[in-house]
């Protein structure tokens, strides 16, 4: 299934999807697939599987820890695509979040070749902007993989238009603007972040930074495409494969609650 079908499902359900995020090998390689397959089992109809990085210039306090945890207990980068085909192998569908000098460093074409074979189906770059990754672009139309791109509060219409042109599969919208990390409301700048962007595409806009609650995943469904958790869930890592579970069925009953936008 592409991210063109999932959205296609979704919405004809009348919802946002859920997205849930957490890090490849955290707390360890086999344990990051069981924490994954709780957010699967949970209601999520997404997955974004990160690279666990040394130096995560746009991730918070709480991803990062879970970062430094991974890669003090062995992650390598061969081990995301194992995780991705668990993923895979349990009925779920994955994207992979990562900053690009893993990618670069592993090698642009056989980072995208070996992330289609284990089951991928794009990739989210926070540090990557269209105008530099020519060889990106080249890489994911060969082996079949979307491009997200993300668009800010500070991004200029522009840079929004640029954006979304050289995206495909969905949007992502960071709905504050600094790192990531749970908060008390999922900012102001949201709601006025996706109508910029829609103006410009008819790609789903997923909304992530910051939501941590069913009830804020039912007013972010309000609006946007997709909800999009991480740091909430990363958090509830920490009390175990239930917790995770548990967090990821009240996110899903969230956005059903609410009608997606048409």
């Amino acid at each position: 299934m592409s991210l063109a079908e999932v959205f296609k499902q979704t919405r004809s359900e009348g919802r946002a999807a859920l997205i849930g995020y957490l890090p490849a090998g955290f707390p360890t390689v086999d344990g990051s697939k069981d924490l994954l397959s709780a957010v699967i089992d949970g209601g999520a109809d997404l997955v974004e599987v990160g690279v666990p990085y040394s130096d995560p210039v746009m991730d918070g306090p709480t991803i990062q820890a879970a970062a430094v945890e991974a890669l003090k207990n062995g992650f390598r980068l061969k081990h995301l695509f194992e995780v991705v085909e668990a993923v895979t192998a349990r009925g779920g569908k994955a994207v992979v979040m990562t900053y690009w000098n893993p990618v670069f460093k592993y090698g642009v074409d056989r980072f995208s070749r070996d992330l289609a074979s284990a089951g991928g189906l794009g990739i989210i770059t926070p540090d990557l902007t269209p105008d530099e990754g020519a060889d990106w672009m080249q890489a994911s139309d060969a082996h079949g993989l979307d491009r997200i791109f993300l668009v800010a509060p500070s991004s200029s219409e522009e840079r929004i238009v640029r954006t979304v042109e050289a995206s495909s599969g969905f949007v992502y919208a960071t709905a504050v603007m600094g790192v990531t990390g749970a908060r008390e409301s999922v900012g102001a700048g949201a709601r006025d972040l996706v109508a910029r962007t829609r103006a410009h595409t008819e790609l789903p806009i997923g909304v992530g930074l910051g939501v941590r609650s069913g009830a804020q995943a039912a007013e972010v469904a309000s609006f946007a495409d997709a909800v999009i958790v991480g740091s909430a869930l990363v958090t509830q890592a920490g009390s175990g494969i239930d917790a995770v579970r548990t967090l990821s069925a009240e996110l899903a009953d969230g956005v059903r609650k609410t009608v997606a936008p048409a």
